[in-house]
């Protein structure tokens, strides 16, 4: 039987005006109908750094994550603010397409386009207006380099995408994502359907744009999180209970609930 925690929390990291933030929320609130999914979400990210989501399943991370880019419209009522760039996104009549060029998404299951390799990339690009081949093939170029893949594929860009690894194929989506030259990217368990080989080349790979775009990772993997993560929030019930530096959240955690949680008690 679980044990029943009290939803007192540790203070939520917050940043000093140093450090550059690539997105934050204040009081976001998530609702499936009557359904109170996320409660009171205040959290600020710092750029150029990855920070990992944790909890167990139905904590709230997925929702949170995917309300940053508004995956959630249509789906659920999410209330509160996110701020990006000086601009509340989550503002009604705010261009939802324009939001999702510059906070990218890599899903849980790799999710290439039965088209050629060379397609995923260019097809998005093609549809926001650029045209040109010599800039499309250096896009593609650019992008596969930098998922880590390029060296795997250049001599195979008209293969169909479906016949990759899965491993492949979400290092593909991950490409097909920064083609779009986002600021953000976001990630849902992007190793959960991968071998351990293909998972240690996502996370090089996400160590490596790290460097270019700040990142957002929700993952069960506990190791993942203390690999390559900064800074690390756990989840549970809809709340955020701890959001600090990732050595501090697998070293000392400072509540009952998250101490139990990274032992492994539940989850």
């Amino acid at each position: 039987m679980l044990k029943q925690y009290s939803f007192e929390k540790t203070a939520v990291q917050t940043f000093d005006d140093k450090t550059s933030l690539a997105i934050k929320t204040e009081d976001l609130q998530v609702f499936y109908g009557q359904n109170h999914a996320m409660f009171d979400a205040n959290l600020a990210f710092p750029k150029n750094q990855i920070t990992a989501l944790i909890g167990a399943s139905g904590s709230g991370k997925s929702t949170y994550l995917r309300s940053l880019n508004r995956m959630n419209d249509g789906i659920a009522t999410v209330t509160g603010k996110i701020w990006y760039h000086g601009v509340n996104i989550n503002e009604p009549g705010v261009n939802i397409y324009e939001i999702r060029r510059h906070i990218g998404m890599v899903f849980q299951r790799p999710n290439p386009f039965a088209k050629s390799i060379r397609e995923n990339i260019v097809y998005a690009l093609r549809a926001n207006g650029l045209k040109k081949k010599a800039e499309l093939e250096e896009r593609v170029e650019q992008s596969l380099k930098g998922a880590a893949l390029w060296d795997e594929v250049k001599d195979n860009l008209d293969k169909s995408a479906l016949s990759l690894s899965g491993g492949q194929q979400q290092r593909l989506c991950i490409a097909r994502s920064i083609a779009m030259a986002p600021d953000v990217l976001l990630l849902d368990e992007p190793c959960s359907a991968l071998d351990p080989i293909s998972t240690v080349k996502v996370e090089e790979t996400l160590l490596e744009l790290q460097k270019k775009y700040s990142i957002i990772i929700v993952t069960h993997n506990m190791q993942q999180a203390s690999r390559i993560s900064s800074q690390c929030a756990f989840f549970h019930l809809g709340h955020v209970m701890e959001y600090v530096p990732t050595g501090t959240m697998f070293s000392n955690p400072q509540i009952p609930v998250t101490q139990d949680y990274i032992a492994g008690s539940f989850g």
